[in-house]
């Protein structure tokens, strides 16, 4: 379906966004990501749009707008649509005050349940972006499986956009991006490029094995993880979300959850009267009833 290149119109820079076109886009986004755009991201879809247009050959958000709803090009634009408009900001050790929680007081308390003793103990990286938080987490895991013999933990990590789980598979990172990862653990669990001059990291084979990675839309009715799991890294999702929407996808991961388990919201959120069967143990930091 992609459209013809005139090399001569398309070398011309793609024309404003309409507003009459930037709410057929906003109410596209919204319905399959459930990601909300409010007038004032009209610039910012704008120029995040701009890449596609280019790769479709087109010089206009209206032509845009009729390939996908008229041309029948929906189908196959969609995940690299919403690819484009996710947000993928993240970092290792990103809110660190987690990690410390995740090694200290959530950890003693499922071993002293006999979880990651009598079965692996079960996460869930929801949002992973490109998998410095996954990585993360299996960092700290692996540090305490380390003290711990017989401790074993399977870490699920998921996100909408296929790009960023493309580069989360391969975890393959500049140097400059573990900056945070504290310097043995950084011996211990990334590699160096063999061309230094590449100055490039890749996580070590033992941890990437701890981490599977699938694409998970949090508009879908059902996730599809079984069994429940023991803990859950849901920080800076739920933010772009309206609150019916955020209600509905929180509701779902508390399902997902068993009783007893953890879930650790980003710093910046806060679950307001939702009617969750969870408690607040901590700052961001819920057990489920």
């Amino acid at each position: 379906m992609t459209m013809p290149i005139d090399a001569s119109p398309t070398d011309a820079a793609p024309s404003q966004l309409k507003q009459r076109d930037f709410a057929v886009l906003a109410a596209l986004i919204e319905k399959h990501a459930g990601i909300r755009m409010p007038g004032n991201k009209s610039t910012m879809l704008e120029g995040r749009l701009r890449r596609r247009l280019r790769e479709r050959g087109l010089t206009d958000f209206s032509q845009y707008c009729d390939f996908l709803f008229k041309q029948g090009g929906l189908a196959e634009e969609l995940t690299d649509l919403i690819d484009v408009v996710t947000t993928n900001k993240t970092e290792f050790f990103r809110e660190s005050k987690h990690f410390d929680h995740l090694s200290g007081p959530i950890l003693s308390a499922c071993l002293d349940s006999g979880i990651g003793l009598d079965r692996p103990l079960r996460l869930w990286s929801a949002g992973c972006s490109t998998g410095q938080e996954p990585y993360t987490i299996a960092m700290v895991l692996a540090e305490a499986a380390a003290q711990r013999p017989g401790f074993s933990f399977q870490i699920l990590a998921t996100d909408i956009s296929t790009s960023v789980l493309r580069t989360a598979r391969k975890a393959i990172y500049p140097e400059s991006m573990v900056a945070p990862v504290p310097p043995d653990l950084r011996k211990r669990y990334l590699m160096r490029s063999r061309d230094r001059r590449a100055e490039l990291v890749r996580v070590v084979p033992e941890l990437r094995a701890t981490v599977s990675f699938r694409q998970l839309n949090f508009i879908d009715t059902d996730y599809g993880i079984t069994p429940r799991l023991d803990i859950v890294f849901c920080r800076n999702v739920i933010i772009y979300f309206d609150q019916a929407v955020r209600k509905a996808v929180l509701g779902r991961i508390c399902q997902c959850l068993a009783p007893g388990g953890y879930l650790l919201m980003g710093h910046s959120e806060t679950l307001g009267e939702l009617g969750l069967p969870l408690r607040q143990v901590a700052p961001t930091v819920y057990r489920r009833c």
